[in-house]
Parts: C-alpha cells; structure tokens; sequence
C-alpha cells in the first residue's frame, strides 16, 4: 500500500473512534445535568405522577446505555429523532439551523483567510519594522479579549451610536442576500477579528522558519524582491502549517460561535444548542454535540491530509 494512502486511511479511521469516543461523552454529559425534559417541561409544580407518566411517554425511564445504542443506530442511518419538548423533527431543524450558521461562517472565512494571509506576507515582508510591529499589536490586541466583549464594544458603537448595522442579527429565508449580509455585518467582524489574529500570527511564523533555507538566499541572489521570493519561494513551500491553522480557525467558525450566536441572536446550531441545553432537550443536544465534533474532526483529518500530501517524502517515496 502507498505510504500517502496508509497515512490517509489511517487518519479516517482514528477520526471515526473519536467521533464514537465523542458521542458517549456527549451523552454522558447530557445524562450528569440536573433535572430532564420531563421536569423542564412540566416545571417545579409537577406532581410525581405527572412527571413518571410523562418520563414513561418519552421514554426517559429506559436505562441509559439502552438510549444511547438506540439513539446512536439512528445517527448512523440518518434518524436524529425528534425533539422532546416540542416534538419537531431533529434533522428538519438541524438543516435549517447548520444553513444558518454556514452562511455566517463563510462570510467570515471568505474576509479572514485571504485577509489573514496578506496580512503575514506583509508582517515577514517588513519583519521588525513599523508595518510588522502594528499588525502584529493590533492583532495581539484583538484575540486577547473575549468574544462577547468584542460583541459588545461593535454593537454599542455601530448600532446604538451610529445605527449602521442591527444589534439583532436575525435573517430568515425570504430575506435577500444584500439584507442578509446587513443582518449578519456584526457576527462576521466578530469572528472575523477572533479568527483573523491566531492565521496571521501563524502565517508569520511559518513563512518566517521558511525564510531561513539556503533555497530563498539563491532566490535572493538572482535579483528578485523581497515579496516576489516570499511570494514565490517562501509561501508555497509554508503552506502546510498554514493549512493546519486554517482548517483549525474554519472548524471555530461553525463549532465555536456559540457565544456569537447567542449575543446577537443569531439563528444558527449555537444558539439552537443553548436553548436545547437550557430545557433539557438531550436529543437535541447530543445532535447539536455529534454534528458539531464531526465538523471540527473533519476539518482536522482535512488539514492532516493536506500536509501530508504536500510533503515529498511521502509523494515520491524511495
């Protein structure tokens, strides 16, 4: 076998136990919470009969790893169930939810990623000098305060001051696309200065070690600038770190914008989570949970399987 094919089927097959090993923690998670559906439902005042009568309805008086197996069965040939408290279909609501926040993280991507990049060609391009020293600050800046405080700050002022976006960011499928970006203007630069600092400060980095070959001297000596060998030279032979830190920033973009989400009342998976979270709903939840760890475990295996392709031992084995 290849050694690239072996590598690749390796990877496949350890994302796939850790998707599994990431299920039952999810579902044991969701059976450590206080309280369940039943009593989120029903609420204080319930009665015991209320509560057992209700719980047997549902289901919820079935042992745990009975649930688990079946619940797990259904994931496999596409069933995620329903919801228990309002009994909607799980994966009608997934679709719609995860539509949501893909819209949201490819407008995000689509600024960071090319943005990122220029950003560190243009920080090693100028190493220790005013352009590096502010990019860099201005970036360090940036990731070191929490999500929602950068949330907050945007919309006091682009909202509250200057009305030039909405605070609420609530889009819906009858909307076109200009007002959906309106809508959604906020979020993105949110998460689009979250991701943007942790790419290009890697970007840097990574062309930076690249810097230090014997190749880019020659390339230096045969009379071409400075961003032309960073460009030509530096870049291309940096890409699989950079990769690495992409794909790490994009699985962020669709797993981590559970704060985005729930500050600007987004309706995407975030936001869908922490209501099902908040009422018990652990169907819901573990759908919400498996969705998201497959996403950033994909997104992984993808990054692993790009550096491994752009390495040329592994493509031209002796």
């Amino acid at each position: 076998m290849h050694p690239i094919v072996k590598l690749v089927a390796q990877r496949l097959a350890l994302g796939a136990l850790l998707l599994l090993a990431a299920s039952a923690l999810i579902f044991g998670l969701t059976e450590a919470l206080p309280g369940d559906a039943a009593q989120a439902i029903l609420g204080q005042a319930a009665t015991a009969e209320s509560l057992a009568n209700l719980r047997e309805e549902m289901g919820l008086n079935r042992p745990a790893l009975t649930r688990y197996f079946e619940w797990l069965g259904g994931i496999l040939t596409g069933d995620m169930g329903v919801a228990l408290t309002n009994k909607l279909d799980i994966a009608t609501s997934v679709a719609s939810r995860m539509s949501n926040t893909l819209f949201l993280a490819f407008w995000a991507a689509l600024i960071s990623v090319p943005l990122a990049i220029l950003l560190g060609l243009i920080a090693v391009r100028y190493q220790n000098r005013w352009p590096d020293k502010a990019i860099s600050g201005v970036t360090l800046a940036s990731i070191s305060l929490p999500e929602f405080m950068i949330a907050y700050i945007l919309i006091f002022f682009f909202a509250v001051k200057l009305f030039w976006a909405p605070s609420f960011a609530n889009i819906s499928p009858s909307m076109d696309l200009l007002d959906k970006l309106h809508a959604i203007a906020l979020p993105v630069a949110v998460l689009v200065m979250v991701v943007l600092a942790h790419m290009m400060r890697m970007t840097r980095a990574a062309i930076l070690n690249v810097m230090q070959s014997a190749y880019i001297e020659t390339a230096e000596l045969k009379g071409l600038t400075g961003f032309q060998v960073i460009a030509r030279h530096a870049f291309p032979n940096a890409i699989a770190p950079i990769v690495n830190v992409v794909m790490i920033n994009m699985a962020y973009l669709v797993v981590g914008v559970v704060v985005v989400e729930v500050v600007f009342a987004y309706p995407g998976m975030g936001q869908y989570l922490v209501d099902a979270v908040v009422k018990r709903d652990v169907p819901v939840v573990l759908a919400c949970g498996v969705i998201f760890a497959a996403v950033y475990i994909l997104l992984n295996i993808f990054a692993d399987v790009v550096s491994i392709l752009t390495n040329p031992r592994l493509r031209h084995p002796k």
